[in-house]
């Protein structure tokens, strides 16, 4: 059989106070509606199709190639707003899945759950509802005599004595596709909002004779909505606690959870060691064995087996098997380097290939470089790569030794095997196997202490 779902995403979230969409505020590296979807996705949803109205084509963008779009173009209401997708879904043979998307915590499992009991009781329409310790805010679920659902009723329709009630409506149903876009056409807006409520429809079946069912879900948790930036933090730990507990459970050890900062999309292999004040983030992947902070930041990068990380940044890098980076290294965009490479404290690399067994042990820069095998470069070496107009390349061979403070003034080549000594600035090629030293002659003027003494 056919399910379809509808993802309400139109709305323009003011309390948010953002000029993002609300749906696409992140949580833990994506976008809160990207969640929603993959939970339908994975709940056997074939056809998914996202609501949009305010920042429309931004939310078009992010849903592109994911789901079919319908426009609300004027936010009149959640049942204006399911009506919206009409042109897709009416003439379904089957269910669909309505939902909200700033709903992110919700799982799979959940909507399978209840796609599973609306069909298995034949009802027109299942509501998935929740108990509420404080129920504030929230439709509530109004139960007849028989313990069947009557109707749901809004806070702001609500009456003292519904107001009492802890069972909530959680925005989320299950339809038969079958008279429900026809149901959606009579809804009229009587209520203290001037809305097209979705709720509506409810009590509509109910007084057609038609069944309605309700799922109470077990954790209340997984619908907790998000409508300002206090909310979004808030889910946003819940997310994460969901994400460094499934790393745990794979295998991984996380020193302090409270202090760990992991995106969705980020892979972990088993025994490496994450330690506090780390932020991982975007589609970064982290071989086995790594020891990863404390006190470091990965974006979008892959690194291999036995890494350390201490106390740095890597972007948009590749890192092979069992290099040695930090404490306090800054690695940038397009940086690669080879197995066992060793980055020390206080160096830069920008866009730079550093091959196996290379070391740039301490207070260094290397832009646009590319460095052959074992490598070594010593403290307080820069490569000069811009000239205020262009950037140069600098090519080092294998094996070669940068003196301590050499500037190498791009373009320029260093062959195999090659050195320079400590404080040169080369500006021409050197050879392989050759020594180059560039520097003044070194005076010395015994004495000279003691006269400036006594002048004083």
């Amino acid at each position: 059989m056919n399910l379809a779902a509808v993802i309400l995403a139109a709305g323009k979230g003011t309390r948010m106070k953002s000029k993002l969409p609300k749906v696409l505020h992140n949580l833990c590296g994506s976008p809160m509606l990207s969640y929603v979807l993959d939970a339908v996705t994975a709940a056997g949803v074939d056809q998914p199709v996202v609501v949009v109205g305010h920042g429309s084509d931004q939310v078009a963008r992010q849903v592109a190639g994911l789901a079919q779009i319908a426009l609300q173009s004027e936010q009149l209401g959640t049942a204006h707003a399911l009506l919206q997708a009409g042109p897709f879904l009416q003439n379904l043979p089957g269910q669909l899945l309505v939902l909200g998307g700033d709903t992110p915590l919700i799982e799979a499992d959940t909507l399978a759950g209840l796609v599973r009991s609306h069909r298995s009781s034949g009802a027109a329409a299942t509501v998935l509802t929740a108990e509420m310790v404080d129920p504030t805010g929230y439709g509530r679920v109004v139960r007849g005599q028989q313990g069947g659902v009557c109707k749901i009723v809004e806070q702001k329709d609500a009456s003292p004595e519904e107001k009492r009630i802890r069972e909530i409506n959680t925005g989320i149903y299950c339809f038969e596709v079958a008279g429900l876009f026809e149901a959606l056409s009579l809804v009229a807006p009587i209520n203290v909002q001037g809305e097209y409520y979705l709720t509506d429809i409810i009590e509509m079946y109910v007084k057609e004779g038609r069944a309605v069912g309700a799922v109470l879900l077990k954790d209340s948790t997984e619908v907790t909505g998000i409508n300002d930036r206090v909310q979004l933090a808030e889910v946003e730990q819940i997310m994460r606690r969901r994400l460094l507990r499934d790393l745990m459970k794979s295998g991984v050890t996380v020193v302090d959870p409270a202090s760990t900062f992991v995106g969705r999309k980020v892979r972990v292999g088993r025994d490496t060691i994450i330690h506090p004040f780390t932020l991982i983030e975007g589609s970064t992947v982290i071989g086995e064995d790594c020891v990863i902070g404390p006190g470091s930041r990965l974006s979008n990068t892959t690194v291999g087996s036995g890494v350390t990380v201490q106390n740095s940044i890597v972007l948009d890098s590749l890192i092979g098997d069992n290099c040695n980076i930090g404490p306090f290294s800054y690695l940038r965009p397009e940086t690669r380097l080879g197995n066992g490479v060793k980055v020390g404290d206080f160096v830069e690399i920008k866009k730079s290939l550093l091959g196996a067994g290379s070391k740039v042990p301490h207070l260094s820069y290397v832009g646009d470089a590319t460095l052959g095998e074992k490598v070594n470069i010593g403290a307080g070496t820069i490569t000069c790569n811009y000239d205020g107009y262009k950037k140069s390349p600098t090519y080092i061979g294998d094996e070669a030794f940068i003196g301590s403070n050499t500037n190498l003034v791009a373009p320029v080549e260093i062959g195999a095997r090659a050195v320079t000594g400590a404080g040169s600035t080369i500006t021409r090629n050197v050879p392989s196997d050759a020594l180059a030293v560039e520097r003044a002659n070194q005076n010395v003027l015994p004495g000279w202490a003691a006269r400036k003494k006594e002048k004083k």
